[in-house]
């Protein structure tokens, strides 16, 4: 894909996040710190550029759906900083970085991910336009970091730790920890188009294929990848004992998966034509990526 392109909707989802992030000068000042800390911190910003792109090919105005898609974001990096947290995954870096509780203490890290929730549903809410479809849109993007979302897949991960599991149940734990926020952002996006039932459903498929295929690329990064292009420790998979699609499948079918998932991901695109060249390539770049 054209690298530019893909800085360009990084810059612009940035310059938002700025606005919407803003550094207030109070007593509580350090909780901005925190979360400015480690929304800026690199990253891919996959999720909101999904759901513009799918708010774009599906006839809407992508300006129209940016306060979601940066409510997007703060609802994954406050994930990111609960996971690296000492009772969770105990990460001292991320992106290359130190992780949010070695640099501001722990007590800062989870007040800075639960502000990251907040002013998530903050933005959402104080968006003024087309009220119906934004309040459907807020209602995915609830749901899909909830308990039958992100938060029930990261529970689910906890339980199965240590323990033998089948390939069913790690699909489903990660359909839910990884790829219920990329669908929500994906669906969001179609939704605040107004797009029709189909296109929603369309843009749900691509997401889920795209979600699972994108897990098994960072599942194979952990054996494969290295420290310093990761921006965060190699192998960590492997010392926790977590069940991963390559623990359980081996290194080559994993690679197929992969294969398979993004293929299915851009036959759906297919039917969009040249609306959907730049996801195209996204798919590609994603399943190929080295960090």
């Amino acid at each position: 894909m054209n690298s530019p392109d893909l800085a360009s909707r990084i810059k612009k989802i940035d310059a938002a996040l700025d606005f919407y992030l803003k550094k207030e000068d109070n007593p509580q000042s350090i909780i901005y710190d925190a979360m400015r800390y480690s929304v800026f911190a690199g990253g891919k910003r996959l999720r909101p550029i999904l759901m513009l792109e799918w708010c774009g090919i599906s006839g809407g105005d992508e300006d129209m759906a940016m306060p979601f898609a940066c409510a997007m974001e703060m609802i994954h990096t406050y994930s990111l900083i609960h996971d690296d947290l000492p009772a969770m995954d105990n990460d001292e870096l991320r992106r290359g970085m130190p992780t949010s509780h070695i640099k501001f203490g722990e007590a800062n890290a989870i007040l800075a991910g639960d502000a990251l929730l907040n002013k998530a549903f903050e933005t959402m809410s104080g968006y003024g336009k087309d009220a119906k479809n934004a309040m459907r849109a807020m209602h995915e993007i609830a749901v899909s970091s909830g308990t039958e979302g992100m938060i029930g897949g990261q529970i689910v991960d906890i339980l199965s730790e240590g323990k033998d599991i089948s390939v069913d149940r790690l699909k489903y734990l990660h359909t839910l920890k990884t790829g219920a926020i990329i669908r929500s952002a994906c669906r969001a996006g179609a939704i605040l188009a107004d797009a029709d039932d189909n296109t929603v459903r369309l843009a749900d498929e691509f997401a889920v294929n795209l979600g699972i295929a994108f897990q098994i690329r960072d599942d194979i990064l952990d054996v494969e990848g290295s420290t310093e292009v990761l921006g965060k420790p190699v192998g960590s998979d492997i010392e926790q004992n977590k069940n991963t699609y390559v623990k359980l499948l081996g290194l080559q079918r994993s690679k197929e998966l992969v294969e398979e998932y993004s293929r299915g991901a851009k036959e759906i695109l297919r039917g969009f034509g040249g609306r959907a060249e730049f996801l195209m390539g996204l798919t590609d770049h994603l399943v190929s990526r080295n960090n």
